[in-house]
């Protein structure tokens, strides 16, 4: 399947929607990467398109990448070092698990959706928005390999 197809409007729409939401309350940044396949350990991937996309970049290093191979159904969620030395050490794994229980209903919009508004609450807590914050990467959803 290619990756661009996997939502259809309404869910693309509730995803963009909820990036923003979230993003509107932190400095932090929030993307989410789509690909068709992963054929090696999906950490590795999404840590190379963490990079690829410049996700390191942010003033505060408080980006946050959801990475989703539609056609493997695996997945990754990673945090850049500003946003890893403050969350509990288990955070990931809960966002991790809410993310399969809505995942394994074919529910990939509402699983991300819900990951999205976990990730903008603790990027709140610590990394709360400030009026000079500027939009450092990109809310709209990257594509990968078709």
């Amino acid at each position: 399947m290619n990756p661009a197809g996997f939502f259809n409007a309404v869910e693309k729409g509730k995803i963009l929607s909820a990036i923003r939401d979230a993003e509107m309350n932190t400095s932090g940044e929030i993307r989410l990467h789509l690909e068709a396949d992963c054929k090696t350990d999906v950490l590795d991937r999404a840590a190379y398109i963490f990079e690829k996309l410049g996700m390191y970049k942010t003033n505060q290093r408080n980006g946050v990448l959801i990475y989703l191979a539609v056609n493997d159904r695996k997945f990754a969620i990673l945090g850049d070092a500003g946003i890893n030395a403050v969350v509990p050490p288990d955070f990931w794994d809960q966002i991790k698990k809410t993310m399969e229980e809505y995942f394994k209903q074919n529910d990939f919009a509402e699983g991300l959706s819900k990951a999205i508004q976990m990730a903008g609450l603790q990027l709140k807590k610590h990394f709360p928005h400030q009026k000079d914050d500027v939009n450092e990467l990109s809310d709209e959803i990257s594509y990968g390999n078709k």
